[in-house]
């Protein structure tokens, strides 16, 4: 087929086969369609291979080659390490971006802590949200774990505000994206105007159906009995696919017969063996690893239904739930964000607990019922079928995407995006109560004779998220207290204390020079930082000086 000379000149950025990626199968998927309607190039992403059937069918060319002025680059964002440098790129030559993962913390962990490398994680975070986000990063140094943190901050602001045109793959998404984007504009960290955004379906081909003789016999040798339930969780298994809730199912009264089938790499974090064991449901659990794709949809037939469920929510579009109902099975899933949008003749939608042994005694109760209706069953694996027949063509999609990608691409020239917006101002030693910072003197270094006058320097330095305001502020204000102790004595008792002489910024030091003459004998000298009408600064992080003189 003939690309239209008017067609627009996109380079195509993501993994690729082999990567382990859904991302990269999703783009094999729509780069079928996509490539005859343009003038189409894949960039070969550094240290990332490519299959040789890719290479073959394709413009491949390096990263040097990328030409934002004369080609629209076209990046697939996800939040795993494959798309480290696919966010490095679009960070230097913007251009549209189809957003997989609503929220990008997780790359932002895996290329800075999962190599120990916290000092770029808490100043990474921080350029994102400001010092709420570099003291949320700070607090890993202390042992602050937990998934708040990676939900409630996107960390998504600095990458999508320079872009030139955003996809997502759900009418939430498009939600949230306008939302979280729209609230940097409306509080004045975001310049300009918001990239323009659009909601374009997720491509997924609708394969032949294996024989169901193909699909028993896999069954078969996986030793799960003819008249069992098999029920099947597919794609790379960490904690906010609740597969934990699913072991437990099994352990629920009236499943004794249901077996579960867990297909995928499995998260470091989770111990699913160790869990069956403890549930009593080993014999009915299978761990498969990952499960090479062509082995895939014969697995999901062998199954009677399959479980994806998602809380929290990075957002994306599952790529594997798709495949699942474009095999004809339904599903349960969380009812949740995106996942609410799914009609519910296609899944059945299961609440949420804070407790998993709850949310597991909720699920087996839906599924009890779903079950002992086999008619009901093979009804909603047909209209799954349909669905994605009708929903996720992937001409229709790659048509949606190449009317985004030529309309984007007729953007004046000039026109690019506003400069990362300017951070959210620090609170202040007012308001803000762990106050962390250095003192130290310069010019009391031995020898000091007895009775010599000196003159000194006091060097304060700021080294927390709160700028400290100037002791001449009677509120918040911040004052030293000067003590030299001789003869069991302060000699500087009742002295005025010295203020800080203006406000201190997080990272900004000041000096301030004083005149000091060294008693006879042992002598000890202090400077120790107040809050105006307040407590000791040490007991919110931070340092006195006190020396031997």
């Amino acid at each position: 087929m003939t690309v239209s000379p008017s067609a627009p000149a996109v380079d195509f950025v993501s993994p690729l086969p082999p990567v382990r990626s859904g991302i990269a199968d999703y783009s094999v998927d729509l780069l079928e369609e996509l490539a005859p309607l343009c003038d189409l190039r894949l960039i070969r992403l550094p240290g990332q291979e490519i299959a040789p059937h890719v290479l073959d069918r394709y413009r491949v060319v390096d990263t040097a080659a990328l030409d934002p002025a004369g080609r629209l680059p076209f990046y697939q964002m996800g939040n795993n390490v494959y798309h480290e440098g696919v966010r490095r790129l679009a960070l230097d030559s913007p251009g549209v971006v189809t957003v997989h993962d609503l929220r990008l913390h997780h790359l932002l962990v895996e290329s800075t802590l999962a190599s120990g490398d916290l000092d770029t994680y808490v100043s990474g975070l921080g350029e994102e949200h400001g010092w709420e986000g570099a003291a949320a990063a700070l607090s890993i140094r202390w042992g602050g774990h937990g998934r708040a943190r990676l939900f409630e901050m996107p960390a998504h602001r600095s990458l999508l505000l320079r872009q030139r045109g955003l996809l997502t793959h759900s009418d939430w998404g498009l939600r949230f994206l306008e939302e979280e984007l729209g609230q940097e504009q409306e509080s004045g960290r975001a310049a300009g105007r918001l990239p323009p955004m659009r909601r374009v379906p997720m491509p997924m081909p609708a394969p032949d159906l294996p024989e169901p003789e193909r699909a028993a016999s896999w069954r078969r040798r996986a030793g799960v009995p003819r008249s069992a339930v098999l029920i099947g969780s597919f794609g790379f298994q960490t904690p906010i696919k609740r597969t934990d809730v699913l072991l437990r199912i099994l352990a629920e009264p009236g499943m004794e017969q249901v077996h579960a089938l867990v297909a995928g790499d499995v998260a470091a974090e989770l111990d699913l063996g160790a869990l069956a064991r403890d549930l009593g449901v080993q014999d009915r659990v299978m761990l498969t690893g990952f499960l090479d794709p062509g082995n895939f949809p014969t697995a999901i037939a062998a199954c009677d239904l399959c479980l994806n469920l998602r809380y929290p929510s990075a957002g994306e579009t599952s790529a594997s739930l798709l495949r699942i109902l474009a095999l004809g099975r339904a599903a349960v899933v969380s009812d949740y964000a995106q996942f609410v949008e799914l009609p519910d003749d296609i899944v059945v939608k299961g609440p949420l607990k804070d407790d998993p042994a709850a949310e597991a005694g909720a699920l087996a109760g839906l599924l009890r019922g779903l079950l002992a209706a086999p008619d009901r069953l093979a009804g909603m694996g047909a209209a799954a079928r349909a669905f994605v027949e009708r929903e996720h063509q992937p001409a229709a999609a790659a048509r949606a995407v190449f009317e985004a990608l030529e309309e984007w691409s007729r953007a004046p020239a000039g026109q690019r995006p506003a400069p990362p917006p300017p951070q959210p101002a620090a609170p202040t030693s007012l308001t803000w109560g762990w106050l962390p910072g250095r003192i130290e003197v310069d010019g009391c270094d031995p020898p000091w004779p007895d009775g010599e006058r000196r003159s000194i320097e006091l060097v304060v330095a700021n080294t927390g998220f709160a700028t400290w305001l100037s002791g001449h502020n009677q509120d918040g204000g911040v004052v030293l207290e000067p003590q030299l102790w001789s003869g069991g004595r302060d000699l500087f008792r009742g002295r005025p204390w010295i203020p800080l002489p203006r406000d201190l910024p997080p990272g900004d030091a000041c000096r301030i020079p004083l005149k000091l003459r060294r008693p006879i004998g042992r002598a000890r000298l202090r400077f120790e930082p107040h809050l105006f009408g307040g407590g000791s600064m040490t007991l919110c992080g931070a340092t006195a000086f006190d020396r031997e003189l």
